[in-house]
């Protein structure tokens, strides 16, 4: 287990007294909750129960278990009954005994079996009485949207508008220099740090505090993006579009998920060191105030002097992997965003190589977290592989392959702790360059740690993800943590003991736990709803809210290290270490990495799992070029693991005959080999006229998804001339890159089906990276081809590439171009 989170927001009130914390163990007890403040509005809770469930509910096609809490040595009688009363299912429980992370005898009921749905439901032991809760596909489609919301109402430097967020939680703009604000728009560093101030408006707040931290920001960001990419390998993107979230962004015709990630990504971009300062490319390590403010504290009413703390090596690794990240996922969306994200992380990436131990100190605490870090191999390693499945480059390669933690056991991670990051994206993004055998060790112990969890989960009362002595601060965002490595389990393998077993972790966070409480604010009967936090106040001012519904606990901290906790926490079981007060940050603070893997947890279980489904055919490039006369190859692997060996059949559907798969016609697939490319060779007959044929192939086959793909032959006999026209215009330019958009245009009568754009530059012009057509350059020579979907120009129709490249010297624009190898008019 990760040390812990330092404390990142210290009350400067002391609580009020509280009510006695007890445990009891005998017969089915029940366990005493500790009682709001009493200068806090009175919320009724109900009573809890030791029929300890999901209080949300369950999944139709999910694991359905529950604890009783109970000192009984035999098996005790279940009934499951329905909104009505009706007993729909009933059995005997199974005695686990003592659990001893809450120190409690428990009993396990399993209703697996009973498959219906509807609203309601109650579990009854004896005379005792569960909370309702339902059985529904849709369960947690609102967690999914709310746990996404908190970001949004954390935004700095924008105001939270009502029709998104509710009236009570609509306020202006925070941090803009808007008095009483000194703002984030012109922000100084603290003494020695810099001779220079900075626009860093922008992100989140990173918890209960107003500090903005690049570490913390940083695998929070990529946690939000990585649930969308792992969306889209599933099929299940479109519950994270465009129009899916409460976001002032939504109609764009982006995903709000990546939206909402965006806000972060702006802010980590202007933390970066510009040019010409020391330590260009650096990222500062974070911004808050210059001494801790008072809860509560409105955002737009902090009047605290604004800091820049120094670069560290750590941040920027955050900066370089978040970014590299993003050139990835938000190309198809925004091309010229996606551009700046890889050269931010390519600077980033150089920065941390020359400056490879500027290590943030502890004791740098004053008004905001330390979030120090004295080991950043993990973070070159993430970093490193995030510029490889981006790049495909072999300079980020050799520091993937190279590096210690590359052949380590996959370990948990956090902010702190981020190798397993980057083993998650090796593992699982399509087409990284890798060998077989290497990606196949990933994808082994990614799955070990998870059979691992599964084995700590099977000892216990409650199963959870996490041993007796990972109670520390922040354990809610462990077990979520481990449920994602639960998840990624089941995309790689598809067994469903991984999905379970993921599921099962929102059980114990949703109330199946020693305290009978749910640690999500506005889910289950009892849920937590005094959060730490400057804003969300109420226990403190009644004219302040609650947090929002979808809010996240730090959970148990068995260490105590708040005053409250330490006042009425004493003698507490580890997993009882928990009490609902707003002086309580060390076990009841939000944190933006905390919210961020509950949401891509609910996002995961959100998705409906009706039929398992096939795994698909991907195919890389989409489009192959091949010369006549010659040979082109491309890569076939599936998108997720078969059930049993399948094979894969290439063929020509349709198109020109002298196009022909010439070898890799039939390709097997196993349930360990699914991830490994296979090649089809495809070949271009040699004929004497003068036309570039192009066939659509077809690599499908029974239990599989099937594929498309084109090849366009590449004619030796092409006639010069041609009818189309070619826009180039450079974007952006800086001391030694730009970025650029081409645009060709068929200006003939008939369609151009697949192209092939090709100009030389005057000058030493290199590309290193491109968007929306696949761009080789040899020398000065370039060629563009296009990327599929994009490949039929009709008359008058165009097409658009952009590109991102460096130079020294002259940047003239080329003035001669070819289409599929005839020069343009």
């Amino acid at each position: 287990m990760p040390p812990a989170p330092f404390a990142r927001g210290a009350s400067r009130r002391t609580a009020a007294v509280l009510a006695g914390f007890a445990l009891a163990v005998g017969g089915l007890t029940a366990t005493a909750l500790p009682a709001h403040s009493a200068d806090a509005v009175a919320t009724a809770l109900p009573a809890d129960s030791p029929v300890r469930v999901n209080q949300l509910g369950y999944l139709p096609d999910g694991p359905k278990r529950a604890v009783v809490v109970s000192a009984a040595s035999g098996p005790l009688t279940w009934q499951l009954r329905d909104a009505s009363g009706a007993v729909v299912a009933s059995g005997a429980t199974v005695v686990h005994g003592a659990d001893q992370a809450s120190g409690q005898s428990t009993h396990l009921v399993d209703f697996g079996a009973y498959t219906g749905g509807g609203t309601g439901f109650t579990l009854v032991v004896g005379d005792r009485s569960s909370h309702p809760f339902d059985i529904s596909a849709s369960l947690y489609d609102g967690l999914r949207a709310d746990s996404m919301s908190f970001f949004y109402q954390q935004r700095s430097g924008v105001a939270i508008d009502a029709a998104l967020a509710g009236s009570a939680y609509a306020r202006p703009a925070g941090h803009l220099g808007v008095a009483p604000n000194k703002g984030d728009t012109s922000v100084p560093c603290q003494a020695g740090a810099c001779d220079y101030q900075r626009d860093v408006r922008g992100g989140w707040y990173d918890a209960g505090d107003q500090g903005k931290y690049v570490v913390n920001g940083g695998i929070a960001t990529w946690e939000l993006v990585n649930s969308f990419e792992r969306a889209q390998r599933s099929g299940g993107e479109a519950a994270l579009g465009d129009g899916t979230l409460r976001v002032p962004e939504r109609g764009n015709g982006i995903p709000d998920v990546l939206d909402e990630a965006r806000w972060e990504l702006e802010f980590l971009l202007r933390m970066q060191v510009p040019a010409g300062k020391p330590m260009a490319g650096m990222a500062f390590h974070k911004v808050h105030d210059a001494q801790w403010t008072a809860l509560p504290t409105r955002p737009e009413l902090d009047a605290m002097q604004r800091e820049l703390h120094a670069p560290s090596t750590a941040a920027t690794l955050n900066l370089a992997a978040t970014a590299a990240q993003c050139a990835r996922v938000y190309a198809p969306y925004d091309a010229a965003f996606a551009a700046r994200c890889l050269d931010a992380a390519r600077r980033a990436w150089a920065a941390a190589k020359a400056h490879p131990d500027v290590l943030a100190p502890a004791t740098d605490n004053t008004g905001g977290g330390a979030y120090e870090d004295a080991d950043v191999s993990d973070e070159f390693y993430w970093a490193a592989a995030e510029l490889l499945a981006t790049t495909g480059e072999s300079q980020y390669r050799d520091s993937v392959t190279s590096s210690s933690h590359h052949t380590k056991p996959a370990d948990d991670f956090w902010w702190g702790g981020t190798a397993t990051l980057g083993r998650i994206t090796l593992a699982t993004a399509p087409g990284v360059a890798l060998p077989a055998d290497d990606t196949a060790r990933l994808r082994g112990v990614l799955t070990t740690a998870a059979d691992a969890h599964l084995s700590t989960m099977s000892g216990q009362g409650y199963r959870v993800p996490l041993p007796a002595t990972g109670y520390v601060w922040g354990s809610n965002s462990a077990v979520t943590n481990n449920a994602m490595m639960l998840a990624v389990a089941y995309e790689l393998t598809g067994q469903q003991r991984y999905r379970a077993g993921a599921l099962e972790s929102l059980d114990y966070l949703l109330g199946r736990n020693a305290l009978d409480l749910s640690y999500v604010t506005g889910y289950g009967e009892r849920f937590s709803e005094n959060q730490h936090h400057r804003f969300w106040a109420h226990q403190n001012d009644a004219s302040l809210p609650h947090p929002p519904n979808g809010s996240f606990a730090g959970g148990p901290d068995a260490g105590l290290e708040d005053p409250v906790a330490k006042a009425k926490l004493q003698g507490c079981a580890p997993a009882a270490c928990y009490v609902d007060d707003i002086g309580s940050y060390s076990t009841n603070e939000v944190a933006i990495n905390w919210n961020a893997s509950l949401a891509w947890l609910a996002a995961f279980a959100a998705e409906r799992h009706e039929a398992p489904a096939l795994p698909a055919v991907q195919v890389t490039p989409a489009t192959a070029v091949v010369p006549e006369g010659g040979t082109a190859t491309v890569g076939v692997r599936l998108a997720a693991a078969p059930a049993q060996n399948v094979t894969v059949t290439v063929t020509r559907s349709s198109g020109d005959q002298d196009l022909t798969v010439a070898t890799g016609a039939s390709l097997t697939f196993t349930p360990a080999n699914w991830a490994a490319p296979q090649q089809v060779s495809l070949s271009a007959a040699q004929d004497a006229d003068a036309v570039s044929g192009s066939a659509t192939f077809l690599a499908g086959g029974p239990a599989v998804r099937a594929a498309t793909f084109t090849a366009t032959e590449a004619d030796d006999d092409a006639t010069p001339g041609a009818a189309c026209s070619v826009a180039y215009r450079i974007d952006s330019a800086w001391n030694d890159g730009f970025t650029a958009t081409v645009t060709v245009k068929n200006t003939g009568t008939s369609a151009i089906s697949g192209w092939a754009l090709g100009w030389s530059f005057a000058g030493d012009q290199r590309i290193s990276s491109a968007w929306n057509a696949t761009v080789t350059q040899s020398g000065a020579a370039v060629t563009a081809r296009d990327a599929g979907w994009n490949g039929t120009l009709a008359p008058g129709g165009s097409a658009s590439l952009g590109f991102q490249a460096g130079y020294s010297g002259p940047n003239a624009t080329p003035t001669h171009f070819t289409l599929n190898g005839g020069a343009c008019s």
